[in-house]
């Protein structure tokens, strides 16, 4: 996937742009910089890159800006590179429209996993020659037209609420959704602040799903932000 993706850079540090600038052209992306909100906008909707990385602290415009106003026209993976460390500024990032969110300072192998996730996330789920369409993460699989759920060869059965929950995490599978996300994606708008009732059936879901629901391996939890479904 990297040989055919680019990625456009908005972000001022100097320090930041070289050891990208020296890391994504060897592992196969096409890499292009802005050093401004303004010339980031710009080069966007020119290039429209396969992804953005996003740095919040932008000496002309605030980062969540930024992601506001690419979000009124593309859909365009963004994964927000900052040093607010807090978890209001990453669920604020997050619910803006941002796909992902890397602490400064990263590493490269984080980045580049987080990269692959995101480009990942826009792609259509597998599709079998019966017209099936099957997401698998380890050993749990789901069959997104029949409306199955398996562990292993054992079939799982869901209600209707940790179905739509399960798969609205599938739909963003790798990426981190907020309470809010969930709550509004599951249980509509109305109840974006009911988050009892999503910690009620994440547990139950994880009782399903997990061989161990106090160490999940798929359902993770990003404290103070929200949940993730991992995928291997």
């Amino acid at each position: 996937m990297g040989n055919e993706s680019t990625v456009l850079l908005i972000e001022d540090e100097p320090e930041i742009r070289r050891f990208l600038r020296n890391s994504l052209p060897h592992q196969g992306y096409r890499l292009f910089e802005a050093e401004s909100a303004q010339t980031g906008l710009a080069q966007a909707q020119a290039r429209n890159p396969d992804l953005i990385l996003l740095d919040l602290g932008l000496p002309d415009m605030d980062g969540l800006e930024v992601i506001r106003k690419i979000r009124e026209w593309a859909r365009i993976p963004i994964i927000v590179l900052s040093a607010r460390g807090h978890e209001q500024v990453k669920v604020t990032a997050l619910d803006s429209g941002a796909d992902d969110y890397i602490t400064k300072p990263f590493g490269i192998e984080e980045l580049l996993a987080r990269l692959r996730t995101a480009l990942r996330h826009a792609a259509v789920p597998k599709v079998e020659s019966d017209g099936t369409a099957i997401f698998a993460t380890g050993d749990l699989k789901i069959d997104l037209v029949r409306r199955h759920v398996y562990v292993g060869e054992k079939e799982i059965h869901l209600t209707p609420i940790e179905y739509k929950l399960l798969t609205t995490l599938v739909k963003h599978a790798g990426m981190v959704m907020t309470h809010r996300q969930l709550l509004k994606e599951v249980w509509g708008p109305l109840h974006v602040e009911e988050s009892q009732y999503l910690r009620v059936y994440m547990r139950q879901l994880r009782h399903k799903v997990e061989a161990d629901p106090a160490r999940p391996r798929f359902l993770l939890t990003e404290l103070g932000v929200g949940y993730r479904l991992r995928t291997e």
